[in-house]
């Protein structure tokens, strides 16, 4: 991969990708046809669109599986070019799996000796989306430190964190999902493959959702009362090109103390988080999607929602407002050394700006919600998402090149 002055400002595809690269992008529309299962197969078989305003996955219903993936570049400070090419090449790769499709043999990196092993040969594309997203430092290793918002500040301390910096932040996430586990699992070893030479992993984390996709590992209705998706979205006429219409995702490693809240009476639990277990209802009263009224109180004037249940605490009415799109999967990865689950959830947060969504959000709930003292936060990153994707375009183009 040629080394690109750092005052050029354009890099030319075929200097990206290389001749072979190029050509096999070019014939996607015929790869296109020849999709993975063979004949008409993937045509019928669900995709979700590759291109469009927003990166897909964030909009997204979410997937039945995910693969969480952290990205370091292999140099403490990389060419410019080289980055571009990584995203480019991921890019084509994500254009082609995502409809079903082989990715071309062109993509393979200079010096790499691994290859495609046709293990999605007899796949259909499951919902799958990949969606990308840019560290604080990925912004310092390619020089454009200048350019990093102020908005992917990292995340202050909370008191009740116990986080393995080993299995936090990095220079790019790729978020993998899709409705087959063995999708998400192949797509990542081939975005692995592709970065040889430019990229390592830095940690993998691995989720999944209930059959019906609404309980958690606790056994509560999960995601209730989500804002409009469209709210995670960045719409500031000041944001930068690359950014506008992408979001800012905070990702947190939230292990559930099973073994103690198994324990608990039925309705100590509903009192911490506030809502049924049968069917995610407030204690108010209603239906799941009925709006929890906080004001409510009993005869005896103790307030129904306990002022250190999950759901006031975590409330926009509790934060001034703030408010963020929460989708998560649970994780299960076997056993501790002291025999505890080693489980719970992979929470992700979208929003416009962590500093006025997740933030104050967090410092708010770390301050004594009852829900907290069975939940242990391991691992922490933010990314900044960028915008969508057009044809013939790649990932953060505009960032990169502007």
């Amino acid at each position: 991969m040629p080394e690109t002055d750092p005052g050029h400002r354009r890099f030319s595809r075929r200097a990206l990708l290389g001749t072979g690269g190029l050509a096999a992008l070019a014939a996607g529309g015929a790869a296109g046809a020849a999709a993975l299962g063979g004949g008409g197969e993937a045509a019928a078989a669900p995709a979700v669109p590759f291109h469009g305003p927003q990166q897909a996955g964030i909009l997204t219903p979410r997937q039945n599986h995910v693969r969480l993936a952290a990205f370091d570049l292999g140099r403490a400070r990389t060419d410019r070019g080289r980055a571009a090419a990584l995203l480019l090449r991921w890019t084509t790769a994500a254009e082609h799996l995502t409809r079903g499709a082989p990715v071309p043999a062109g993509l393979e990196p200079p010096g790499s000796r691994a290859a495609d092993t046709g293990a999605l040969a007899d796949t259909r594309p499951a919902r799958l989306t990949l969606t990308f997203g840019l560290g604080a430092t990925f912004f310092d290793r390619t020089g454009l430190t200048a350019a990093r918002p102020e908005a992917l500040a990292p995340l202050p301390a909370f008191p009740d964190d116990r986080l393995d910096p080993a299995r936090g932040d990095g220079d790019l996430l790729v978020q993998i999902g899709a409705d087959d586990a063995f999708v998400t699992a192949q797509v990542l070893r081939t975005l692995q493959r592709l970065a040889h030479g430019e990229a390592t992993l830095r940690w993998t984390m691995t989720g999944f959702t209930a059959a019906d996709g609404r309980r958690n590992l606790m056994g509560q209705v999960d995601g209730t009362n989500n804002p409009d998706p469209a709210r995670a979205l960045v719409s500031a006429p000041d944001a930068p090109p690359w950014l506008a219409g992408g979001s800012y995702v905070v990702v947190r490693r939230i292990r559930m103390l099973l073994d103690h809240w198994d324990t608990l009476p039925p309705d100590h639990r509903e009192q911490a988080l506030g809502r049924r277990a049968c069917d995610g209802s407030p204690l108010t009263g209603g239906g799941e999607r009925t709006p929890v009224d906080l004001a409510a109180t009993r005869p005896d004037g103790v307030p129904v929602i306990a002022a250190n249940a999950h759901v006031r605490m975590a409330a926009p009415a509790s934060n001034n407002g703030a408010t963020m799109v929460r989708r998560s999967w649970s994780y299960h990865d076997g056993h501790r050394a002291d025999g505890a689950p080693d489980a719970g959830l992979l929470f992700t947060a979208w929003q416009p700006d962590p500093r006025t969504g997740f933030v104050p959000v967090q410092q708010r709930l770390s301050r004594g919600d009852a829900l907290a003292r069975y939940l242990v936060h391991e691992a922490s990153a933010v990314f900044a998402v960028p915008g969508g994707i057009r044809p013939g375009t790649y990932v953060a183009q505009s960032l990169l090149e502007p």
